[in-house]
């Protein structure tokens, strides 16, 4: 399949720019695969298509206030750090804006707390800086740093995004964007799911923003993801495993965790205990061995996100259901609705 395979046009309107006044009151698009129906219902059915024996997989990432303002040293510039990934103690992969007026030993100074050195460069406006401080690096950054929202919401961060933009399942930190189909989520509907016979088990990946990368070829083979982290515990392979066994079925929230899925799967079609980076990249056609059921968002057009979700509800009938969401006004992306795959 090619990039413009999955473009398709959507109103500034339908985007959303805030989250609902309270989890879980969001609109929520069933799609059928067996049959090809969809349905148009409210997020909170999703007791409806939940059953005793099945594995809720969500992902545990946290996400950080990874977006810094620093002052460029000598010409007293204002220069946005977005910081990306720590590379070992103090030296961190980041991205810089303006990026053509930062160069290597260049010092950017963020208020009093924080003073980076560029001392290398990496693609599409990245450079590596190493830090010095005082006191402790998260708590600085957690006083300091801004909610890394996507730039498709087009204001500043609030205090309201603090929490919104953390899914109750939140526990490690390392994501510069939350998987936000957990967004969802308030713990009166986790408890409502638990209590229905469903086991919720927590894996991990660190979303990055390589995952929002634009795809910048027509020939989808020659696209490369950028690596993010995965954790896939004992535990969590454990009880995947023993719900597959049982003739269970596996139900992935978010297109991160159906990635983490599908990276530590093995021939028979179990999960292995498994730590490391992955840059796995779905698209149509793929046969996908572990989960039964997505719940996701509405992604952006040609987005690797986009294209994960049609090669599992398939292409076609995925962007037909795009289209009807276009036309009933679902809201799209991060703080946007939902849609369960089945």
């Amino acid at each position: 399949m090619k990039l413009s395979d999955f473009k398709y046009s959507i109103p500034e309107s339908l985007i959303a720019q805030y989250p609902t006044k309270k989890r879980g009151e969001s609109r929520m698009m069933v799609l059928d695969r067996a049959t090809q129906t969809v349905e148009d219902r409210g997020f909170k059915d999703i007791l409806s298509f939940v059953r005793k024996g099945d594995c809720m997989v969500v992902n545990e990432t946290k996400v950080f206030p990874a977006r810094l303002t620093g002052i460029k040293d000598k010409t007293n510039a204002e220069v946005e750090i977005f910081l990306l990934r720590e590379l070992e103690q103090d030296l961190w992969e980041v991205l810089v804006k303006p990026a053509r007026k930062v160069r290597v030993g260049n010092k950017l100074h963020v208020g009093d707390y924080l003073t980076g050195e560029v001392v290398d460069n990496t693609v599409s406006g990245g450079r590596v800086i190493r830090f010095t401080y005082k006191g402790a690096f998260n708590d600085i950054i957690d006083r300091i740093g801004m909610v890394p929202l996507p730039p498709y919401i087009r204001r500043e961060a609030e205090n309201i995004d603090r929490e919104r933009y953390q899914s109750i399942f939140s526990r490690v930190r390392g994501a510069v964007a939350a998987p936000t189909a957990a967004l969802h989520f308030d713990k009166k509907m986790l408890k409502k799911i638990e209590s229905q016979g469903v086991r919720v088990v927590p894996v991990l990946l660190h979303v990055g923003l390589g995952t929002f990368r634009p795809v910048a070829v027509e020939d989808l083979t020659r696209h490369k993801m950028d690596s993010e982290y995965y954790e896939v515990s004992p535990e969590a392979s454990h009880a995947i495993n023993q719900t597959i066994d049982r003739g269970g079925r596996i139900i992935a929230i978010g297109t991160t965790v159906v990635r983490v899925l599908e990276t530590v799967v093995t021939s028979d079609g179990h999960i292995k205990t498994e730590k490391g980076w992955t840059d796995k990249f779905i698209y149509p056609p793929y046969d996908f061995k572990v989960v039964d059921i997505m719940l996701t968002n509405f992604h952006m057009p040609a987005s690797t996100l986009l294209m994960l979700v049609c090669a599992f509800g398939g292409r076609d009938f995925i962007m037909k259901a795009y289209r009807k969401a276009v036309r009933e006004k679902y809201k799209f992306f991060s703080y946007g609705d939902a849609m369960l795959i089945r």
